[in-house]
């Protein structure tokens, strides 16, 4: 079976509403992105990650293995319309797939960047 990685750093990750797509998928670790990323927080529902030339942050998260299948059928059909899948670096100059921020939902109402929060989780922890 094919298999993918599978950076996430939302609602994905270990105890987020989403994790349960992910229960046939092997957990890799954490990890972080490369500096070339903004992060931003929509309706404080759920975060975007938004690559940028400059001005980037690192953006911590989880990293999975995934099969196609459990992509497809079980992780994407619940992702947001804001987000869409692409390709991210990570700290270690690997690439993987992840959730990024659609760019014509960048200005959007409800949408802050909250690039400086220390990530999803910290974010959360501070607003809650």
């Amino acid at each position: 079976m094919a298999v993918v990685t599978m950076f996430v750093n939302g609602q994905a990750m270990s105890g987020g509403t989403l994790h349960d797509a992910l229960h046939r998928a092997r957990f890799l670790g954490p990890v972080e992105t490369a500096p070339r990323y903004r992060f931003y927080s929509v309706r404080d529902e759920f975060p975007g990650l938004h690559p940028v030339g400059t001005g980037g942050f690192v953006v911590p998260g989880e990293l999975y293995e995934v099969e196609y299948d459990v992509l497809r059928e079980e992780l994407l059909p619940r992702e947001p319309e804001e987000l869409e899948l692409g390709v991210i670096e990570l700290a270690d100059g690997r690439g993987s797939l992840s959730m990024r921020m659609r760019k014509e939902s960048l200005d959007a109402p409800g949408v802050i960047d909250i690039s400086d929060r220390g990530g999803w989780v910290a974010y959360r922890g501070a607003t809650r």
